[in-house]
């Protein structure tokens, strides 16, 4: 918590230096990075499924669409009042808690007997998703300092994995065995990384600096803030990068099952593995932010970013300009969303939890602003548009970044303190 006295710390990171050192080895962060995917992609699986879902509980198109939208909303809520939860609680119980209770929602919604039970089912798996970013802070605080880059950067990866491959995984059990074989397979394989992280993860039991209440705790998550104009300035990045991502995402199926290409879903939700390729780029960045190149990697990505449109404005013409279009805007979004983690984290590492869900909730706000405009102006003014209104997103935040440059200089190569 910023404030907290410089002895309290002391003594924090002394009780740590008592006990046997963690390891966070290779293969721990690839189970991080396996937990975050999985996790994340609950929040997904429901996209391709929504017609089907409908058919079988007999729900108005209406209602149909309310499952993306309570399940968004209640992953909106996670970040805010679970995530920071994490900076005061023992983060191992915590994620294996929220894992098991997420078991409990995803076999709920398998199961739902009826339209109203389902939502409810929805709105908690949406809630506690959010899981996702409790790992991320849990990987970053133990991470050593000079790493941390990189390891953000691989868990980072397994996230947007989970999120690009959700749809396509979701839509090929659905065609095997029905859209409720989905969330029985979600929920064996989150109960199952549940007891393997309870196994491997390190118990934190060292009491915090300063003793919060709940009340306090998500206080002190508005305060940061307030008192952090890197945080801000990062969270606009956030906002901006992620509602070009879901400008792209929202939107591109509606052109493709269209002439000349008449995709079938499978087809259009393998587009999702194109993108893994520029996701698994996310670990580059990591390392460049190690070396203390955040303010350049940023720049660089953002340009990207607003180029990736040119190509992808040709997707009607071409599937190798939407393959190059895709590849190049997922590096981009993902080498912006390791940066700002990265450099987040290390303001105040006691605060990480609360800095990453405060953060991350302007990525909801993002994909949501994102989602709603871009189908909105494909049905009024086609795709072309829709690719003005991503460069749009993606121009914006490369002038925020060159007007904000000179004064958020590059912190030097393993970030230690206030960034």
């Amino acid at each position: 918590m910023p404030g907290s006295s410089e002895a309290g710390t002391r003594r924090t990171e002394d009780r740590r230096e008592e006990g046997p050192a963690f390891v966070l080895s290779r293969g721990v962060v690839v189970l991080f990075a396996v937990a975050c995917g999985a996790a994340v992609a609950n929040v997904y699986f429901s996209q391709p499924l929504l017609v089907t879902m409908g058919h079988d509980l007999a729900m108005s198109p209406a209602l149909i669409g309310s499952v993306v939208t309570l399940t968004h909303v209640g992953y909106g809520l996670g970040l805010f009042f679970l995530v920071p939860l994490g900076d005061v609680a023992d983060r191992r119980r915590l994620v294996v808690a929220q894992l098991l209770l997420l078991v409990v929602a995803l076999t709920v919604v398998a199961t739902a007997p009826t339209a109203a039970v389902l939502l409810a089912g929805m709105a908690a798996t949406g809630l506690l998703a959010v899981v996702t970013q409790t790992l991320v802070a849990f990987a970053a605080s133990l991470a050593p300092p000079a790493g941390r880059g990189r390891v953000v950067g691989l868990v980072t990866s397994g996230v947007v994995i989970g999120i690009l491959l959700a749809r396509t995984a979701s839509g090929v059990l659905a065609d095997l065995a029905g859209w409720r074989s989905v969330y029985l397979a979600s929920a064996s394989l989150t109960a199952l990384l549940a007891l393997v992280l309870y196994r491997v993860l390190p118990s934190h039991r060292e009491a915090p600096p300063a003793t919060l209440r709940y009340g306090q705790l998500l206080r002190s998550t508005v305060t940061l803030f307030a008192r952090e104009p890197l945080l801000r300035l990062r969270a606009l990045f956030c906002l901006l990068v992620f509602a070009a991502f879901s400008t792209l995402w929202s939107s591109v199926a509606l052109p493709l099952s269209e002439a000349p290409y008449f995709l079938p879903h499978s087809a259009i939700g393998a587009l999702g593995l194109v993108g893994v390729a520029g996701a698994l780029a996310a670990t580059v960045a990591g390392r460049l932010n190690d070396r203390g190149l955040s303010r350049r990697t940023t720049g660089i990505a953002l340009a990207l970013l607003t180029a990736s449109w040119l190509p992808l404005a040709f997707t009607r013409h071409s599937l190798w300009a939407l393959f190059v279009g895709v590849i190049v805007l997922d590096l981009a979004v993902q080498a912006v969303h390791v940066t700002n983690q990265t450099l987040i984290y290390a303001l105040h590492p006691d605060a990480g939890s609360r800095l990453i869900g405060g953060y991350m909730v302007f990525y909801s706000i993002g994909s949501a602003t994102g989602a709603i405009a871009a189908t909105s102006l494909y049905t009024a003014a086609g795709w072309g548009a829709v690719c003005v209104l991503g460069a749009g997103f993606s121009g914006l935040g490369l002038v925020l970044w060159a007007s904000t440059r000179d004064s958020t200089p590059d912190p030097g190569p393993g970030i230690t303190g206030s960034a």
